[in-house]
């Protein structure tokens, strides 16, 4: 057989074939970002609520702290969970972005809080709990977009099997020309 018509290679795969596989990352990412999420804005919410019951503090004061417990607690479970593939090289960068991000979601978040109640002065325990919601929602969807983007950088995709493949076509040529009955060595 010729060179290249081995019959082992695989084609590349078709365009749509590698979008999918990127559809498929992205949403395994999603339900992994969401989960983590998901138990960050029910700590968000009780330490938010425990603080407002508790203490005299005032809401927005109450739902920064909540907002920086739950910063901790996302924190953990990004890195160990859903961007536990992600490079790991530099964490003091990785921590510095994180805490930036963050900072830049709990101003989002709060901003939300703070118009609801100073702006519009819906302050009930209920109101503040809608507003606070609806605060971590808008901020949850810049989290994920900056995260994914600049604080939990990908690693560099792999080179394909196929490369594994022509690096081995020499020694499959030099076995086809040395078989003792001319026959290449793969068809016996």
């Amino acid at each position: 057989m010729g060179h290249g018509s081995s019959g082992d290679h695989t084609a590349p795969p078709a365009p749509h074939r590698a979008v999918r596989e990127r559809v498929d990352r992205l949403a395994r990412e999603l339900v992994k970002f969401g989960a983590v999420g998901g138990v960050g804005v029910l700590v968000n919410l009780l330490v938010f609520n425990l603080v407002r019951h508790v203490t005299d503090l005032q809401v927005v004061r109450a739902s920064i702290i909540a907002t920086v417990v739950a910063i901790v607690f996302n924190y953990v479970g990004f890195r160990y969970f859903t961007y536990r593939d992600r490079d790991k090289s530099r964490r003091t960068r990785e921590m510095s972005l994180f805490l930036l991000f963050s900072a830049l979601g709990l101003v989002i978040e709060n901003g939300v809080l703070y118009t609801a109640t100073y702006g519009f002065g819906w302050d009930s325990p209920l109101q503040s709990n809608v507003f606070k919601f609806l605060g971590i929602g808008i901020g949850t969807l810049f989290r994920f977009w900056s995260y994914r983007s600049w604080v939990f950088r990908a690693l560099p995709a792999r080179e394909p099997v196929k490369r594994a493949e022509t690096f081995r076509e020499p020694e499959r040529r030099k076995a086809a020309v040395h078989a003792p009955d001319g026959a290449p060595a793969a068809h016996r």
